[in-house]
């Protein structure tokens, strides 16, 4: 069980953000009066099959309280992370992640693999990998971000790009755009998603941190006790592009929406974007270089 006390006008404030808490079978969310006058916000798991969840759960919802402003915002936090995980686990369900997660979960594994870890240690590595805490790009280490962006389809390409501050290098020295094209059949001899994250937790283990980077894995809907769905489909990177988002490189950011406007996606395509290409030599350099 996660506990969070305050007093009962900032449990009322907070009460008053919702007009009901979110539910969900196996996790239990209340708010229960004290004789003191305080409150406290219980969250408690209610079944064994979510065990393997429920710590980065709390770890999550413990992390969002922490960052509030003062104890209201606190309780909002905490319950909006909780609805978060609730969101996630229904989605995921019996027939675990959709195929456009798991191929963008292998995608930033294989990133994580060929480039985060050749040019950082282990812990700085795992560190990096922002996009299973929801922030604006995947990775973000020495002032550099690097999103990255895997599909299955034949011909041109284009992006869907997530939000207006996904290709915006605001607050990071250099940007990064990684897209790998990958074939995606049944069978074969790809590699699983299964073997991507074999290989990557390799490294990890080695220094002790296999369970943080598990816990990482379970953010984004990757649950051991669904291993056996992953084994299909195996993917063959076809071609991978590198690309310093700068300049006029396309993409829409916030200071090009008028006010009021926001959430905004949008695709991009790949034709002509040779001349914004880096090897990868460079990128190691860039992950490598600390700021100043």
């Amino acid at each position: 069980m996660l506990v969070i006390r305050t007093s009962s006008s900032h449990a009322m404030a907070a009460l008053r953000r919702f007009r009901a808490f979110p539910r969900t079978r196996g996790l239990h969310l209340e708010f229960v009066g004290l004789t003191d006058g305080q409150r406290e916000l219980r969250i408690a798991l209610m079944t064994a099959d979510l065990r393997e969840v429920f710590n980065p759960l709390l770890t999550d919802i413990a992390d969002a309280a922490q960052a509030a402003p003062d104890d209201t915002e606190a309780l909002v936090a905490a319950v909006q992370r909780f609805d978060h995980w609730r969101n996630l686990l229904q989605t995921i369900g019996d027939t675990g992640l959709s195929k456009e997660s798991r191929r963008g979960l292998y995608g930033e594994l294989r990133v994580l693999r060929e480039h985060i870890l050749l040019a950082l240690s282990p812990v700085e590595a795992l560190r990096s990998w922002t996009g299973p805490l929801l922030a604006n790009q995947d990775f973000q280490v020495n002032r550099c971000a690097i999103e990255v962006k895997t599909t299955s389809a034949r011909g041109p390409q284009s992006l869907q790009i997530a939000s207006e501050r996904q290709l915006d290098e605001t607050g990071v020295e250099h940007l990064f755009l990684v897209h790998l094209s990958v074939d995606e059949r049944q069978g074969g001899n790809g590699e699983s998603l299964n073997a991507a994250v074999e290989s990557v937790r390799r490294p990890f283990d080695a220094f002790g941190l296999a369970t943080q980077f598990d816990e990482l894995l379970m953010r984004i809907g990757f649950f051991s006790h669904q291993r056996h769905l992953y084994d299909d489909p195996r993917y063959t990177v076809r071609a991978e592009h590198l690309w310093s988002v700068q300049d006029d490189f396309p993409r829409i950011t916030e200071t090009d929406l008028r006010p009021g406007v926001g959430d905004c996606q949008y695709r991009i395509t790949t034709t002509g974007l040779e001349r914004f290409e880096v090897s990868p030599e460079q990128l190691a350099v860039t992950l490598g270089t600390p700021h100043a």
